[in-house]
């Protein structure tokens, strides 16, 4: 029985594949990794530009969901996501080999991860905050990638994209030996014999100039060998950035082509946080019950707010905004909430003078005045990004917006333990604040370990009253599997997705080479879609 079509088919299909790759040779990609300097210039199908985009944005949303549950670059982190692309995508796991022959799989995949790029920046170029997310997530991938390469593999990588960072000779490590060995502990005497500095402006590594992690002098930073990925990585950020910025100045030209605008707008709509439905919990909340909610099943940020509001009977603009729309996030009609905000606020100025400046607002809130907009909640990320909060504000999330100290008081009134605390607080020393709550989290549910990811306020609320009433919190699901289906040949899902007719008891090793056996079935698989 023949799936695969005719075994003239298949010879047809397979110079079809070679005559689009016919110059595709070690010159055309010297390395795996890559700085993106070059756009593409073959010529490829359109079930290509779709299948390579869509492949590498499951690698992108997996880093985003990742770097929720765990910090990035820790072993944890690194595992994990080695994990994950040895199963599904072990082309971004392949290494520079020396002076060993490129096999054509190997070419492949470099070819592809080339062109999926560029795919990507178009588009992820739209907005300033697809830009941003973009970038990011392009910025983690690089790094990861990066730091598997032996040291022989970053040399050529760097003579190749006109990188020259040539490490200090020993007479100027000699110079300036006591400055040098009070960068780190790790760096003592007997350690700086055998480390590498690196001279570099001061500009091009300010996050350790920030964290006095480099010695200055003469406007260089001196640049231990262990921070070395942070000079490539801000060159690969100016450089991706800019390219960004200029690849939104082309993009009208592209929306003259109706065969590729839809694809690549199916790609960004779920790169940012998907907004909440506020409708999905409509009156299922009474306000006589916020008072017991905001101590079992508020996130911190949300707790302070209802704490504030209680104890001044006021809040400013924004936190009446973030937690007048958590309140109808959470189920609390619009007669509700606006006999709760009266209650409140009619304590403080008085009910007329409420209803006078303040019941429009709310009633606009929910989509009955004005433009009637139907609002949403604020996600984790617009609460840490936006607005920050000034002198007598409530609003903001608590691990990014306050101070330590503050936050340990904070933490102790509500009964944390010291431990919870000092881990908390480190979390938020390393910027991991959506991990902070989600420690934050565990610990208030008394749960050792949690598949639910942080990311916005009423999603925490909803994950709580589940445990509460006993019910099972679902497992969690990347956002990659959310993304676009429209185009899903065999070869671009998950391996643990296909049929494995393996001996189940063996395990699965991944090699640096693929068999050419492997890479002529995916292209079959692919030229039958």
């Amino acid at each position: 029985m023949q799936f695969g079509g005719t075994p003239k088919q298949a010879v047809r299909r397979r110079n079809r594949r070679l005559q689009l790759n016919a110059n595709l040779d070690d010159c055309s990609y010297p390395h795996n990794l890559m700085m993106y300097n070059d756009p593409p210039t073959m010529n490829i199908t359109l079930q290509e530009f779709e299948a390579f985009a869509f492949e590498r944005v499951k690698v992108l949303h997996y880093l985003d969901s990742l770097s929720v549950s765990a910090v990035k670059n820790s072993q944890t982190y690194n595992a994990k996501l080695t994990e994950f692309l040895r199963k599904n995508y072990p082309g971004f796991l392949l290494q520079n080999g020396g002076d060993r022959d490129v096999s054509e799989a190997e070419l492949e995949w470099r070819r592809r991860d080339h062109i999926s790029h560029f795919i990507l920046r178009l588009a992820y170029c739209k907005s300033e905050e697809l830009r941003r997310w973009f970038l990011e997530k392009e910025l983690d991938l690089f790094k990861f990638r990066f730091l598997q390469e032996s040291m022989n593999s970053v040399q050529s990588f760097l003579r190749q994209n006109n990188l020259t960072y040539t490490p200090i000779s020993d007479d100027e490590k000699e110079r300036f030996r006591p400055f040098l060995t009070k960068i780190s502990l790790e760096v003592t005497e007997a350690a700086l014999e055998k480390t590498f500095f690196y001279r570099v402006p001061f500009v091009e590594v300010l996050n350790l100039v920030s964290s006095r992690r480099v010695f200055l002098y003469q406007g260089d930073a001196f640049v231990p060998q262990k921070e070395f990925l942070s000079i490539i990585s801000n060159q690969f950020r100016e450089h991706l950035s800019k390219a960004l910025t200029l690849t939104a100045r082309s993009l009208p030209e592209l929306e003259e082509d109706d065969r590729l605008l839809p694809i690549l707008c199916s790609f960004n709509k779920n790169a940012l946080s998907t907004a909440y439905d506020p409708k999905r919990n409509e009156g299922k909340v009474s306000v006589n019950d916020l008072d017991d909610m905001s101590q079992t099943s508020y996130p911190l940020c949300m707790r302070q707010l209802h704490r504030a509001l209680k104890d001044t009977h006021h809040l400013r603009h924004w936190g009446r905004m973030q937690y007048g729309l958590f309140l109808k996030g959470i189920g609390v009609t619009l007669e509700e909430s606006l006999k709760f905000w009266r209650q409140e606020l009619g304590k403080g100025i008085g009910e007329d003078k409420f209803d006078k400046e303040h019941a429009y607002n709310i009633r606009h809130n929910y989509g009955k005045e004005g433009k009637r907009t139907n609002y949403t909640p604020y996600s984790c990320m617009t609460i840490i990004t936006k607005n920050p909060p000034a002198a007598q504000d409530h609003h903001g999330c608590p691990f990014k917006h306050t101070s330590p100290d503050l936050l340990r008081q904070k933490l102790r009134s509500y009964k944390t333990s010291n431990d919870v605390i000092d881990e908390i607080t480190d979390l938020v020393k390393g910027q991991h604040f959506q991990i902070a709550c989600q420690k934050y989290f565990q610990y208030t549910h008394k749960l050792e370990d949690s598949s639910f990811l942080v990311t916005h306020p009423n999603h925490y609320f909803d994950e709580s009253q589940k445990i509460l009433k006993d019910e099972k919190v679902p497992r969690q699901q990347n956002n990659q599997d959310k993304n676009v289906t429209k185009f899903a040949p065999n070869w671009s899902m998950p391996n643990s997705q296909k049929e494995d007719k393996s001996n189940p008891t063996e395990e699965k090793k991944f090699n640096n080479e693929w068999e050419d056996s492997t890479l002529e079935q995916m292209m079959m698989e692919y030229s039958e879609e």
